[in-house]
């Protein structure tokens, strides 16, 4: 009788989940029932099977407890082993963890001995006075593959009792001269201060903490103090200059980071880094004041938002060390993507679609609840010509994903060029779903918008445009991004429809308000392609395919695209296209791109992070 119950209850549970999950109209040919979401094509049912996953956050912080002597940690279902030291907080400027012990993991579990492992003379963090303590450690799975950098804080000196501990963060973002937004999260739930300027502001009880603070003066240098249940983090931030006063600065731009091969920390898994923090070290010693980081973060292509928080944080926890200090803004790429996979009896992939409801599930949303970017009046692609209906949200939110910001002269406007992506449209296109590299109608016309509002702003003197997606690829992805091959078919399809402009249509739609509708764009910083170039777009560099029908865009002014893949994803090697001759400096050693604004100069030098050696530099403007 209770297994039928159970069973009556499973079938309810599961008939009311399909009748709660509503299939946005902007798809096609995606329907549901009691077994889930599926893809019908020529008769045929391709399931979108629940997706568990592989690895967690949850999982990975051990559900520590205290004992007598330290603390035993349990990883679940999880075999491999962990690497354990102190972290010296207070007593270094980039407080990481001095690892000194390795234990392997017994079906999941590990019993870490402080009183023996950091007796005297090895508490050179003063626990034993103190009664607390940090503990940083690393798990590392039966590959070898490093899997998670956590973290665990206690109390006491035996028994020791579990605390609340930090494990990615503070950050500060959200940067103006007269204010900032340090943030950070926790592995239980407490409430936090922010000590700054000689105020104190309250953060309540909850584990992700996000504190705004203004009122500060403009190009100041400001210690902030982080307390959270007895425990302290000391950092700084500095303010921006107050608009247009043109003093000298640098910024950095990098992008793809996904982990690669060389094993260690070339891939912590989701993300390369080694490389990342080699970059954000040598961003942070050229005094730069933020990063620009323009997507293809992790691996990802998840079918859960569980694990892909878990490769962000990796990701995170790569640059953390200088995000205390300086601002590091992201944008989306491919990779990002976290969505329905439809697959067939072998499990080979059918379809694979952007995750709904995407107010909740979406690659957009997850990306939101990560990070902490700028919010603009852009919505979604709701209300555009395509939108199946005004009743319903068809599409997934802007929010947090496509932005702008400045520092002193300089604007820097952030695209999504893989919004509401959709993996497999290339190929097949009865889902519906966005196209890699496509700037979708209401993206575009909020971009039109925001270049006028800088153009007029005479504080602003230079604007950099920003997506993932090449808009002239030179190696890779030659068969996608902005050019697919030549091939002006290639679009996004809503509701089964093609849009009306095919993708060299968009890119010249988007080139004209770079070019022809502004004075200030100098660049458009690009990722995409696991490789450094620069190229200079005018009137006589080759732009179409042969034959080309439509109207072609007129080049009034040069304008650079700087491609910067090289933060550490697997290299991609030149490919010979119309525009190659005018392609310089191509490399694919790894690559920060640092930009040094000088009043009405820019100049660019672009350095190998890992031997520090220079691979081009050149005058903007």
């Amino acid at each position: 009788m209770k297994i039928c119950f159970s069973f009556f209850f499973l079938l309810v549970s599961v008939n009311l989940a399909a009748q709660q999950l509503q299939i946005p109209k902007s798809y096609s040919n995606i329907s549901i029932d009691d077994e889930g979401p599926f893809l019908e094509e020529n008769n045929q049912k391709y399931y979108a099977k629940k997706a568990l996953p592989g690895y967690t956050l949850r999982q990975f912080f051990g559900t520590p407890k205290g004992t007598a002597e330290g603390v035993i940690m349990d990883f679940g279902d999880f075999n491999g082993t962990l690497t354990y030291g102190l972290i010296p907080y207070g007593k270094a400027p980039h407080p990481l963890p001095v690892f000194r012990f390795v234990k392997t993991l017994e079906a999941g579990k590990v019993d870490i001995n402080i009183k023996r492992d950091f007796r005297y003379p090895y508490d050179f963090v003063d626990w034993q006075k103190n009664q607390m303590l940090s503990i940083g450690y690393r798990l590392t799975d039966e590959t070898g593959m490093v899997v998670y950098d956590g973290e665990v804080s206690l109390k006491g000196k035996g028994p020791f009792t579990v605390a609340p501990a930090i494990y990615e963060g503070p950050f500060v973002n959200m940067l103006t001269d007269s204010s900032a937004t340090v943030w950070f999260n926790t592995t239980l739930p407490v409430k936090t201060s922010l000590l700054v300027n000689n105020q104190s502001i309250e953060s309540p009880l909850g584990t992700h903490h996000e504190i705004p603070v203004s009122g500060l003066s403009p190009d100041t240098k400001y210690a902030y103090s982080i307390g959270y249940d007895g425990f302290a983090q000391q950092y700084h931030f500095k303010t921006a200059p107050e608009p247009g006063s043109r003093a000298p600065f640098v910024f950095a731009y990098t992008s793809d980071s996904r982990h690669a091969s060389g094993g260690g920390e070339r891939k912590v898994y989701g993300a390369n880094a080694y490389i990342m923090k080699k970059i954000a070290a040598v961003a942070y010693a050229n005094k730069a004041v933020f990063m620009q980081f323009s997507g293809d973060l992790i691996n990802g292509y998840l079918e859960t938002n569980a694990e892909t928080q878990l490769q962000y944080t990796n990701w995170k926890k790569a640059v953390e060390p200088f995000w205390h200090y300086m601002p590091f803004q992201v944008g989306m790429g491919n990779h990002e993507a976290l969505g329905y996979v439809f697959r067939d009896s072998t499990g080979r992939s059918k379809g694979f679609v952007d995750k709904f409801p995407f107010h909740t599930e979406s690659a957009e949303a997850a990306f939101a609840e990560a990070f902490v970017n700028p919010v603009s009046n852009l919505k979604s692609e709701d209300g555009s010509m395509y939108d199946p209906s005004s009743k319903t949200i068809d599409f997934p939110s802007y929010s947090e994903n496509v932005f702008h910001y400045r520092y002193d002269n300089v604007a820097i406007v952030v695209l999504n060029s893989d919004y509401w992506y959709a993996p497999s449209l290339s190929r097949n296109t009865a889902t519906s779903g966005g196209l890699h590299g496509y700037i979708m109608d209401n993206q575009l016309n909020w971009l039109e918008k925001t270049i006028t509002t800088l153009e007029e702003d005479t504080t602003i003197d230079h604007i950099f445009v920003t997506q993932h997606t090449p808009v002239f690829p030179n190696g890779g992805h030659s068969r996608d991004d902005m050019w697919y091959s030549g091939n002006n078919e290639k679009r996004p399809f809503i509701a089964g429809k093609p849009v009306q402009k095919g993708i060299i249509e968009r890119r010249d739609a988007y080139l004209d308000i770079l070019i022809n509708k502004s004075e200030k764009v100098l660049a458009v910083l690009t990722g995409d392609e696991h490789n450094y170039n620069r190229l200079k777009l005018t009137s006589d560099v080759t732009i179409y395919p042969e034959n080309y029908p439509h109207e072609k865009l007129k080049v009034s002014r040069p304008i650079y695209q700087i491609n910067n893949g090289a933060a550490g994803a697997p290299y991609y090697a030149q490919e010979v296209l119309p525009w190659s001759e005018h392609t310089k400096a191509f490399s694919v050693e790894n690559a920060v791109c640092l930009f040094y604004v000088d009043g009405p100069t820019v100049k660019m030098k672009v350095v190998n992070p890992d031997t520090l050696n220079v691979i081009d530099e050149i005058v903007l403007r």
